[in-house]
């Protein structure tokens, strides 16, 4: 597999990602890919935790910002270093790497600004440190930095069954304020052209309803207002698409068998299911974006940090995602 050149930002200095990426890295299937990875971090945190952990890979460091494919050494970690001041190989998040994770997005953003058919992998950020409750998350973060003019679309992805929230990382009392069928219909529409071009695959879609049973006493009933006119507009545009379903039982296995994408309301809605049946064999990508972003489904786990005990399933499956897209 001739896989297109894939930029890594490591995220979070003190988070488990460093060790999954080695660990991934390691696999016979991906040996391939490492030449083709632009790790965008720390080069001497980076080496230090490397050789803590008991793994050994050169490292190559490229001075220059301006990609080249020809810049990758083959069997070589290839890194562009963003400076990051620490004493300690592992040690507890703290607001000191917010500056770091910002001038890492920096350099990546310019790079992918002037390359994209590259692929964007992110490792995990503490956003209570980084984001300072500016944006909602890094999808949003993203879409500011890039000036795009889409509105974000979170896929979280398996090969099996995906899910995706209409309002993502709002307080439970804010969602009913934020639903429209406007948003309903734009996420639809996006995931259905990413499966379309990215997948070549015509997705079934479900569609879940807000309140229990999908029934409310209150006088504005959300399903009847919004996302019941929202359905009727996507199944005139001849896509495959059902519901509402009330969330307490359709994520049985009956259900989820017929349907490649289920589309919720709020965030913890679907990835609460998604998370408890699949764990972390899923990864979150960004719809919307003027490149493929994608980030593997899970945080930065600072109690796991340097004890060598964590999967890598999700970064595999991120892998395993690059090589499916690969030729489109």
């Amino acid at each position: 597999m001739n896989y297109k050149p894939l930029i890594i930002v490591l995220g979070e200095p003190y988070s488990i990602f460093t060790e999954i990426f080695f660990k991934s890295i390691k696999k016979n299937k991906f040996k391939n890919i490492v030449s083709k990875i632009l790790i965008i971090g720390s080069r001497k945190l980076l080496q230090k935790q490397m050789l803590k952990l008991g793994f050994k890979y050169n490292i190559n460091e490229i001075k220059n910002i301006k990609f080249e494919k020809s810049l990758l050494k083959k069997n070589y970690i290839n890194i562009i270093n963003i400076d990051f001041k620490f004493k300690k190989t592992f040690d507890k998040i703290s607001k000191n790497s917010a500056k770091y994770i910002e001038n890492s997005f920096k350099v990546s953003l310019e790079i992918l600004k002037k390359n994209k058919n590259l692929r964007l992998i992110n490792g995990p950020i503490s956003k209570e440190h980084f984001l300072k409750k500016k944006h909602l998350g890094i999808t949003e973060y993203l879409f500011k930095k890039t000036k795009s003019k889409e509105k974000p679309v979170m896929l979280i992805y398996n090969p099996k069954i995906s899910v995706s929230p209409i309002t993502t990382h709002l307080p439970l009392k804010l969602v009913s304020k934020n639903l429209n069928s406007k948003k309903i219909i734009n996420n639809i529409l996006e995931i259905n052209k990413f499966y379309k071009l990215k997948l070549r695959k015509k997705a079934n879609f479900a569609v879940l309803g807000l309140n229990p049973h999908c029934e409310t006493i209150d006088k504005f009933s959300e399903e009847e207002k919004i996302i019941k006119p929202a359905i009727r507009f996507i199944k005139n545009k001849k896509i495959n698409i059902s519901g509402p379903f009330s969330a307490d039982t359709f994520f049985l296995k009956k259900n989820l068998e017929k349907f490649d994408v289920v589309i919720g309301m709020y965030h913890d809605q679907v990835l609460t299911p998604m998370k408890t049946l699949y764990k972390f064999d899923a990864i979150n990508l960004t719809l919307g974006l003027p490149f493929v972003r994608i980030s593997p489904d899970h945080g930065p786990n600072n109690e796991m940090l340097g004890k060598n005990i964590s999967k890598p399933d999700s970064l595999i499956a991120a892998f395993n995602f690059v090589k499916k897209i690969n030729d489109t």
